[in-house]
């Protein structure tokens, strides 16, 4: 991967396809959304976003900004700062996550205000509690140009999925009876489509780790568990697609939302003790204080009360450690990285 300056700080940008992969079950009443996060850097924080606060989005090169006012808390994973996700759930129960697309292409400049790829996924959490308003925004707001080539998998508790990409410049999505697996990894849908369907028809074990193996060997996986010849728990039964289609010490983040519960387990490359936290335990209200917990701590089980006030030398140190870590492949000026971290200090209550 070559090494490539940030100029846009909400950005990531690389040379190559960093592979990660993402569910989304929904089986006898419950549903969960698995999700592996892989990267050079396994640094990050998991934040509480409150509702209620009005935000204006970080100005990019071929658009004007959008102002709103956040309907809905959130709960957010977190490597270059507060309000720029990699992906999350809010307490409606929709959950939106990331993954690299070589053949993303998105729409050129136009009326609509436009924001980053990270940034994205606050506003649909922000606003959004259904796939159907995640891809009606599309009329109100665009995706920056100049920023790392994306698409998403989008699940709420109406018990919808929806995949979101940009092909030649036009959202396509997913979604109902086009959904023929809720299930994404780093090929084009339809593609990866094609390569499953027969996959999963022979049910015999699939080889191999590209995109199109990882796909195939997730949609197996969920339709043996959802034909009961597993007999185990949904959120195990979560975590063991996540390891089957893993990529090894590139897979920093495994993460299962239990939309279902609001709730939210994960575990790390780093720290493989599985953690949970739950929407109870959090007041999501304008006026309280954001926090934060450092995923990478050894503690298990139950951690919602360990979140502390998230303050801006906390977010600006993960911000420096994810940029340090991942330095040979993404260059983060310090001027950026501030700016990365004083960026929520201008967000208030509306």
């Amino acid at each position: 991967m070559k090494k490539i300056a940030i100029t846009l700080f909400f950005a990531i940008v690389t040379q190559s396809v960093i592979p990660c992969s993402t569910f989304f079950i929904n089986h006898n009443g419950q549903m969960v959304f698995g999700r592996n996060y892989n990267w050079v850097a396994g640094t990050g924080i998991v934040c509480t976003n409150q509702r209620g606060l009005l935000k204006t989005s970080y100005k990019v090169p071929d658009g004007s900004s959008i102002t709103w006012t956040s309907r809905y808390g959130s709960i957010t994973f977190n490597q270059y700062g507060k309000e720029f996700p990699t992906g999350g759930m809010n307490e409606k129960g929709l959950v939106v996550e990331l993954m690299w697309l070589d053949e993303t292409v998105y729409p050129r400049a136009d009326e609509r205000p436009a924001v980053g790829v990270l940034q994205w996924i606050q506003y649909q959490l922000d606003n959004c509690a259904s796939i159907e308003e995640v891809i009606a925004t599309d009329k109100q707001l665009r995706i920056t140009a100049s920023t790392s080539p994306l698409h998403y998998l989008v699940a709420d508790a109406n018990g919808n999925a929806a995949t979101i990409e940009f092909l030649q410049g036009k959202l396509v999505a997913h979604k109902g009876n086009e959904l023929f697996f809720p299930v994404l990894t780093n090929s084009v849908y339809a593609e990866s489509v094609q390569h499953a369907k027969e996959a999963v028809q022979k049910n015999e074990p699939v080889e191999g780790s590209g995109s199109l193996e990882r796909f195939a060997k997730a949609c197996q996986m969920i339709q043996q568990y959802k034909s009961g010849q597993k007999n185990t728990s949904i959120i195990d039964q979560s975590f063991n697609i996540l390891e089957a289609v893993s990529q090894g010490d590139y897979t920093r983040w495994s993460i299962v939302y239990d939309i279902t519960n609001r709730r939210v387990y994960f575990r790390t490359n780093a720290r493989p003790t599985i953690k949970s936290v739950s929407f109870s335990a959090f007041e999501f209200s304008c006026g309280q204080a954001p926090l934060y917990f450092n995923m990478n701590q050894s503690m298990r089980g139950e951690v919602s009360h360990l979140f502390r006030p998230l303050k801006t030398e906390m977010n600006l140190e993960i911000i420096r450690q994810t940029s340090e870590l991942s330095k040979s492949q993404v260059s983060v000026p310090a001027a950026t990285q501030e700016a990365m971290a004083l960026y929520a200090n201008l967000i208030g209550c509306k």
